[in-house]
């Protein structure tokens, strides 16, 4: 992360310039602009105000990472900004989880817009160190929450009806999620859609919408072989299970580059996959996997049971249901994708048709409640590698200056869709 002086003062000295001249391609004149243009002004002309404090309050979170449901600084430091805005603020839901809900000056929908704060713990980091980190863009999700929140609440005049923002706790656990809602957050708040971003490995300024498509969820399976020998045919029987995959985890520069523009191809190789994960440690064998459409994992099951057979004695174990797939609704997804060209320019928008094979997300949970979009926000740095921008790998160095893109784009985005 560039977190020292130097690289962390240019960007920002280029920031306000960057986005100042985005403003003005993206806009028409004051006197001639329509009355959405005239909210985007406005919002821009706020998001200005807050651009530096929002780099502040990114390289703070950076700099004290908590995993999953350890984020009780985090939510404090949310919880004072929130409040500091105006938003009515609850905190301990679903854990450290924290909700500010921000009521407008007229009548209209209730809309709910998600960020995750918790840090990549060193289990799941990818060539990385001995404690948790921010690589996965949570402070950056987290930062530009908090601004699209202070940037309403400064237009609370334009705004119709509530955002409720849900900044949640213990994404990278798969557990947050599913807590907040049986904490209630949903019944007490009753948003009608609900929205998110990620950090993806696209050039810092676009967005990649993913309408129809999304992040698989996962099975998992234990395998417990019996007899003398169990503990050779546990390690053969791993290498055959892990033959079914499909695809296999991207290492270099190369593999992601290659991810990347599959992501963007229809009908292309990750139109659909199987990605596996099976380890033997002893005489057992534990499974992971993923497959895109999520209607496959039966036939996975039957396959993995089919070669658990023919190793010989063997309990196979797997939980009532696998962990849901996440999947934009189409026409929440498309209805984003058109206001996003229409606001930001057609170049600055990119669709993507396959789903990310290694990754999983419990915003699932809460699309299975509500309609709503998820959306990945660009932040590789020009004329940087694309591992430099991949979550997860200990070179992610996301570009600061996605902040101010991320902030400026959902904030247009949610006043539209608060209005009755």
């Amino acid at each position: 992360m560039r977190t020292s002086e130097g690289p962390v003062i240019n960007r920002r000295a280029v920031l306000g310039g960057a986005l100042a001249a985005a403003a003005g391609a993206w806009l028409t004149s004051t006197e001639a602009a329509s009355a959405t243009d005239r909210v985007a002004l406005a919002v821009e002309a706020e998001a200005a105000r807050i651009d530096g404090a929002l780099l502040d309050l990114r390289r703070d979170l950076y700099n004290h990472p908590e995993t999953a449901g350890q984020e009780e600084r985090t939510a404090g430091a949310v919880a004072a900004r929130l409040r500091a805005a105006g938003l009515d603020v609850t905190t301990g839901v679903g854990g450290h989880g924290v909700v500010g809900v921000l009521t407008g000056a007229r009548p209209g929908r209730t809309v709910a817009y998600r960020a995750d704060m918790d840090a990549v713990g060193p289990q799941d980091q990818i060539g990385g160190g001995p404690g948790p980190a921010h690589l996965c863009g949570h402070d950056i999700h987290t930062t530009v929450g908090v601004g699209i929140a202070e940037v309403l609440a400064r237009l609370r005049e334009r705004v119709a009806g509530r955002v409720v923002f849900l900044f949640q706790p213990a994404e990278e656990s798969l557990s947050g999620a599913a807590a907040m809602i049986a904490d209630g957050v949903l019944t007490a708040t009753r948003p009608s859609e609900i929205h998110a971003l990620h950090c993806g490995p696209f050039p810092v300024g676009r967005f990649a919408t993913i309408a129809g498509f999304g992040m698989p969820g996962q099975d998992r399976g234990l395998i417990t072989l019996t007899g003398d020998d169990a503990a050779a045919r546990a390690q053969r029987l791993a290498t055959s299970i892990n033959s079914i995959g499909t695809v296999q985890r991207p290492s270099t520069p190369a593999d992601l580059e290659q991810l990347v523009a599959y992501l963007q191809t229809p009908g292309g190789p990750l139109a659909r996959f199987v990605f596996v994960q099976a380890r033997a440690a002893g005489a057992t064998v534990q499974v992971a996997s993923r497959c895109w459409p999520e209607h496959r994992y039966p036939e996975v099951r039957a396959e993995i049971r089919r070669r658990v057979r023919a190793e010989g004695p063997a309990t196979v174990d797997f939980p009532a249901d696998p962990f849901p797939a996440m999947v934009t609704p189409q026409r929440e997804g498309q209805a984003l994708e058109r206001h996003l060209r229409r606001s930001l320019g057609t170049e600055r928008v990119m669709p993507l048709h396959a789903a990310i094979p290694f990754s999983g997300e419990d915003y699932a949970l809460f699309l299975d409640h509500l309609p709503g979009t998820y959306t990945f926000l660009g932040v590789r740095a020009p004329n940087t590698g694309v591992e430099t921008s991949y979550p997860h790998f200990a070179t992610f160095q996301p570009d600061e200056s996605a902040i101010g893109h991320g902030v400026r784009a959902m904030s247009g985005w949610l006043l539209s869709r608060t209005r009755p």
